[in-house]
């Protein structure tokens, strides 16, 4: 759980870099009157390692990460996986740790979405930014 929840954040903290890369690639937009707005501006070296480095590494983990969750009860760390061995836990009658894989399980599915939407971010930005790679 530990090693995806490191994972899950690591991809959100490079998806929040590619929001903010996002907007410091587009043009330029005029001054805001707005307190607190700031303007990110990235160097064409920037974003060329950003293109060829941090997204396509960013999209695999993230991958990687879906096909894991949703794998089969043998694929260790999916939620088939989390879920059987709440199964074995409860045969065993311990309820209460097979309740805690339970909700593990539930919560691990619900991160598919996050990254899903990660992926798409990453495929936007190399769609707007980095051309038809």
């Amino acid at each position: 759980m530990r090693v995806t929840r490191i994972a899950v954040t690591g991809c959100v903290m490079a998806a929040l870099t590619l929001a903010g890369a996002t907007a410091a690639a587009a043009e330029q937009p005029p001054p805001s009157s707005e307190p607190g707005s700031v303007t990110v501006t990235l160097s064409a070296e920037q974003v060329k390692f950003l293109c060829d480095t941090r997204l396509p590494r960013m999209e695999n983990r993230a991958t990687k990460l879906v096909e894991r969750i949703n794998g089969g009860a043998e694929v260790k760390g999916s939620v088939a996986w989390l879920k059987a061995r709440a199964q074995k836990e409860r045969d065993a009658g311990r309820e209460t740790t097979a309740q805690v894989l339970e909700e593990r399980a539930e919560r691990r599915a619900g991160r598919v979405d996050q990254l899903n939407k990660i992926k798409t971010w990453a495929a936007d930005f190399r769609g707007k930014y980095c051309g038809a790679k």
